[in-house]
């Protein structure tokens, strides 16, 4: 393996070779094909179709689930492939065939063919392999299983399910992906000899005015904002002195006003919104409790939990409500950041358990319940568990019926957490124009174009400032998974609700103004996750203050 731990590089064949067509196809009234393909066919699977939910199960990490809507004119389902659930539409085409498209790489088109690979010797001679995409606008895979054998090499990216298998060869490796254990493509890999050109994308050009799309947006024009401020911030981001932005879009009274996309980012692509989709797992508690399958967030979470995990005789543990959890006040040693010594409960720590639910449960308890807020995605990811446990179908069915198709969103992605449920924790992939309509969704006071989503009480909660997070360096007030924030513009007081995740995905609802920002970016390892907050202060808030 020594001459093969080196950088290697190779180009697909074509810009959309990772683009996919999903078809279902009705052979007789028992029995149909689902199929997925690209250039060929490389799933054709037939199963029955006598139950009311369309459950196809390819293998442990490929399946389809989906339910007809009220007409029968779309499928609306998900294909679940390694840590995703993606949401596809399969639109009826003719009398037996439903089709759509899957974009498994989150992009709908490469703007870049050049694949990279890097195969490095880790501790002990355990080698790792890395491949890389020249387009930087997806946002990597979580590779491994690395396995070799004679002159076959093979791994796994765990976050797309998709499976790597290489013929080492004289200064080459004929590099498969596959599907399940169906040929997707084929790479031929040589040596790299220089350095790698990684998401080198020109930007877009300006637009005055949003684009109209269809997807629910009035657009309009503003004429009481500030575009000199705002062309200002352009150039400060096209010159890159704030860093890696990828979106900036702004609502107010209901219309998009602004929308401009940076570095090959566009309106269609989902963004990882890291834990800025915690806000979103919020709304989901909420839609159960006006649906009456919660009483109230008073509940305890004891009494949601399957029977293996009440053993426990700690009685504060006991007291953990739902209020509790919303508001990171669990009082569980469970603490992401922020503090001196390890917390048990980490993120980083319990996500690689088998039995998640049990290792956050065994953590200890260091607060009585209710009187300490500290940040940490153990509390959200119990919540998940809480709807999972009252809801009577799928958790991810559940999500699109009551929040994303009356939102009209369905290019978007939920992450599980690994062990088949979606993750309440954060990770969900919505484009930014779906960011902003959330936003709005809250704004409304839980209407969108005039419809109930959301009771009006629970976004009143939802916003009410309960505690300071205590390990967090600017000590923010915090909501039911809303951070709180006051910025001070030219004398005046604003105060902003925000749903934050990692890296700089922020949701600014702004009442004042009756506006909301969305704002997109990839600032990971700089320490630059919060430059959006920067953005509106210097930028935003003083052009909607004009």
């Amino acid at each position: 393996m020594e001459d093969y731990t080196k950088a290697w590089e190779g180009q697909f064949n074509t810009s959309k070779v990772l683009n996919f067509t999903v078809e279902i196809e009705t052979i007789t009234s028992e029995k149909s094909i689902f199929r997925i393909s690209n250039d060929h066919i490389i799933i054709n699977e037939a199963f029955s179709t006598e139950k009311k939910v369309i459950d196809i199960f390819i293998d442990e990490n490929l399946s389809f689930i989906g339910e007809f809507n009220s007409d029968k004119t779309t499928i609306n389902g998900f294909i679940k492939s390694g840590y995703f659930f993606y949401h596809v539409d399969l639109i009826k085409k003719n009398t037996n065939t439903y089709t759509g498209n899957w974009n498994a790489f989150i992009v709908d088109e490469l703007k870049s063919k050049a694949f990279y690979l890097s195969i490095e010797n880790g501790a002990k001679e355990n080698y790792e392999a890395y491949p890389i995409f020249g387009d930087n606008r997806f946002t990597g895979t979580w590779c491994a299983n690395f396995k070799k054998n004679e002159t076959i090499i093979s791994f796994t990216d765990f976050k797309t399910g998709f499976n790597f298998k290489g013929q080492l060869g004289e200064s080459k490796i004929a590099l498969d992906i596959y599907l399940t254990d169906k040929l997707v493509t084929q790479i031929k890999l040589t040596p790299s000899k220089e350095e790698w050109k990684i998401g080198a994308f020109k930007t877009n050009t300006i637009t005055k005015i949003p684009e109209s799309l269809n997807d629910g947006w009035k657009i309009a024009t503003s004429k009481n904002i500030n575009t000199n401020l705002l062309r200002e911030m352009e150039d400060a981001i096209n010159s890159n002195s704030l860093e890696n932005t990828h979106s900036v879009l702004i609502a107010q009274k209901g219309k998009l006003i602004y929308e401009h996309y940076f570095s090959g980012y566009t309106s269609t692509i989902p963004h990882d919104m890291r834990s800025a989709s915690k806000s979103i797992s919020s709304a989901m508690v909420g839609i159960a409790i006006d649906k009456k399958m919660i009483v109230d967030e008073n509940e305890k979470l004891f009494n949601f939990l399957p029977e293996k995990y009440k053993t426990t005789t700690d009685t504060l543990k006991k007291q953990i409500s739902i209020h509790s959890l919303l508001t990171m006040s669990s009082g569980l040693d469970a603490i992401d950041f922020g503090i001196e010594s390890d917390s048990y409960a980490t993120e980083d720590n319990y996500q690689q358990q088998q039995d998640i639910t049990k290792y956050i449960l065994e953590a200890p308890m260091l607060y009585k319940p209710n009187l300490h807020s500290n940040y940490g995605s153990a509390n959200p990811y119990l919540l998940g568990v809480i709807v999972d446990s009252v809801v009577s179908e799928p958790l991810e069915l559940f999500m699109d019926k009551t929040l994303f198709q009356k939102l009209n969103i369905s290019n978007y992605i939920i992450q599980s957490d690994g062990h088949g449920a979606p993750y309440f924790g954060g990770g969900m992939y919505l484009t930014p124009r779906d960011m902003l309509k959330f936003g709005q969704l809250y704004l409304s006071e839980g209407k969108w174009k005039n419809e109930r989503i959301v009771s009006k009480e629970w976004v009143k909660k939802s916003f009410k400032n309960y505690h300071v997070l205590e390990n967090t360096q600017d000590k923010n007030g915090y909501g039911y998974l809303w951070w709180h924030k006051t910025y001070t513009i030219n004398g005046q007081i604003i105060n902003s609700i925000e749903a934050r995740g990692a890296g700089g995905q922020y949701i600014f609802v702004i009442p004042k103004f009756k506006s909301v920002v969305v704002i997109t970016s990839s600032n990971f390892k700089n320490g630059k996750f919060q430059q959006p907050e920067k953005i509106l202060e210097d930028y935003i808030l003083p052009s909607l203050l004009n």
